[in-house]
């Protein structure tokens, strides 16, 4: 793209942060954005008033909103707008159920290279369906001008008699099924389709004789005795050179002073049937990403005299990217890590694998949370070059004193909590995701002491936004960093492990009965009587 598009975007999206990233990658492909945030209903609807949007873009989940509710209000209203979904954590099932309710795609947060062609075919395909409107706006009108704007359209167009034989045929069918106009004048589109009769299939039984083409003329003809009457039907087709290929039918009856025609438009969507198959064969390696994943993470907690250390990390039917370790460092300390790696897939396991790596080599020989994050930095940023980010959170805990100085690179802040009951500190972000050689380089922030009684909870975004809106209408309230501490408060007196169990379980039940839609994971230090009056280090990971 060589020059600067405009391009009205309405971006639905709780965080500011996601939300720039997308509109920095559709600027870095050439489009002049004027963007607008909004994470509410209300919002929505008041911007869909206020002006006319090129494109939607929605988070699948926002503390009050989400993106079913949004298609919705989309579909409500007299639009066409291209909604596309830009999620990190929902699972095969939902996004293709968002597909069949009318989402036009569907991007996983942190890969913009992903987001600028999905925009740009989306656009297209925007672009496609008003002129398809004219087109058969036009029809009525006159036989002429109709076809001066159906030579244009990139789907196959063919008029038909009410036997099926072909009257004129527009170029694309040309490039669809490979026969030229001449050729294609005065056949049946019998001979389009496979010669044993066989309709669309779904489950594995035959649902009609008629192929897709012959269905959508008899639909258009209004002989629909034994036709499913549908709008809108798919099903094989065969080119010119014996290929088969799979399109998607649309029919209108035409009546003009003459005569009448039955206009049926056929998409090969072969190509979109390869796709979806391609987001099967993704789902499969966010499995074996997670294997790797639950591989990598401790075997055990360290023992650590005068403090009881637990974590976890439970995976989400699709895999988010979460890790959690401990790390021995100089002069006896131990590094807490917390970490969310963005998108799914084996890409981004690998990068928790070298996140993983760097930081155990580094931690061995610098203190300084704030340098150690930043030294990774380097080396993952030269890495992944923005592409993809990692959200972690690093607390060096020191046994001899009880002191924890920690650096956050854009990760959830963490709390602690007197033997009284009352959060005392957070352990909040203190520089930007690791990632990007641009932005805010994590340091480290003053120290906090933990004192007999003081338990420390370090988790990821999946505690937090945890929400029931796998259906519609479904709950969206997310389970909170209140309810986190009102967990932790009534076990407090409980071992550091259970502390982890009953913050999953109720997490777990919070969102039942749908599926936690990002890993949850989840750790709990403990500050025993005898804490910080010169207990031991780390004696194994």
């Amino acid at each position: 793209m060589t020059s600067h598009v405009p391009l009205r975007a309405l971006v639905l999206e709780d965080s500011e942060f996601d939300a720039k990233v997308m509109v920095q990658a559709l600027r870095s492909g050439g489009y002049d954005v004027q963007w607008r945030r909004v994470e509410t209903a209300a919002g929505m609807e008041d911007a869909l008033r206020a002006q006319a949007w090129d494109v939607v873009l929605a988070d699948y989940n926002m503390p009050n909103f989400n993106a079913p509710q949004a298609l919705r209000i989309l579909q409500a209203s007299p639009l066409d707008v291209p909604f596309i979904i830009v999620s990190g954590g929902i699972g095969e099932d939902v996004a293709v159920a968002a597909m069949k309710a009318g989402a036009h795609d569907y991007v996983m947060k942190g890969t913009p290279a992903r987001l600028l062609p999905a925009v740009e075919r989306e656009l297209r395909e925007a672009e496609v369906r008003r002129r398809r409107r004219e087109v058969e706006a036009q029809h009525r009108e006159s036989e002429l001008r109709y076809r001066s704007l159906w030579e244009t359209s990139p789907d196959a167009v063919l008029f038909c008699d009410e036997s099926g034989k072909i009257g004129f045929a527009n170029p694309a069918a040309e490039t669809v099924f490979g026969f030229s106009i001449a050729e294609l004048v005065g056949l049946d589109v019998e001979r389009l389709e496979p010669s044993d009769g066989a309709g669309v299939v779904e489950g594995g039984v035959e649902e009609q004789k008629l192929g897709g083409l012959r269905q959508a003329l008899a639909v258009a003809a209004g002989k629909t005795s034994g036709v499913t009457g549908r709008s809108l039907v798919e099903g094989p087709a065969l080119c010119k050179d014996g290929r088969s290929i799979t399109v998607e039918v649309t029919s209108s009856r035409l009546d003009l002073p003459d005569r009448t025609w039955f206009v049926l438009f056929a998409r090969d969507i072969t190509e979109k049937l390869r796709n979806e198959a391609d987001l099967r064969a993704r789902v499969e390696q966010m499995r074996a990403a997670r294997e790797i994943q639950q591989r990598l993470f401790p075997k055990s907690a360290p023992a650590v005299p005068g403090f009881d250390i637990a974590g976890t990390s439970v995976p989400a039917d699709a895999t988010g990217g979460d890790y959690y370790d401990y790390l021995p460092m100089l002069d006896g300390n131990i590094g807490l890590v917390v970490a969310d790696v963005s998108g799914h897939g084996l890409g981004p396991s690998l990068l928790m694998v070298e996140t993983r790596a760097l930081l155990r080599v580094v931690a061995r020989n610098r203190i300084d949370p704030g340098e150690i994050l930043g030294r990774a930095n380097r080396v993952i940023a030269e890495d992944v070059e923005g592409r993809n980010y990692v959200t972690l959170l690093l607390a060096r805990l020191n046994p001899a004193t009880g002191e924890v100085v920690h650096a956050s690179a854009g990760h959830p802040a963490a709390f602690v909590i007197g033997a009284d009951g009352v959060v005392k500190s957070q352990l909040r972000r203190t520089g930007g995701p690791l990632g990007f050689l641009r932005g805010p380089t994590p340091v480290s922030a003053p120290p906090t002491r933990l004192t007999p009684g003081d338990i420390l909870v370090l988790y990821t975004d999946g505690a937090k936004e945890a929400a029931r809106s796998c259906r519609p209408g479904g709950d969206a309230e997310e389970f909170g960093v209140e309810r986190i501490v009102e967990v932790v408060r009534a076990h407090a007196s409980c071992s550091s492990g259970e502390i982890v169990s009953a913050l999953c379980q109720a997490v777990t039940a919070w969102v039942n009965p749908c599926p936690l839609e990002d890993d949850l994971t989840l750790m709990v230090v403990k500050a025993l009587a005898g804490a910080g009056a010169g207990a031991g280090g780390l004696a194994a990971v």
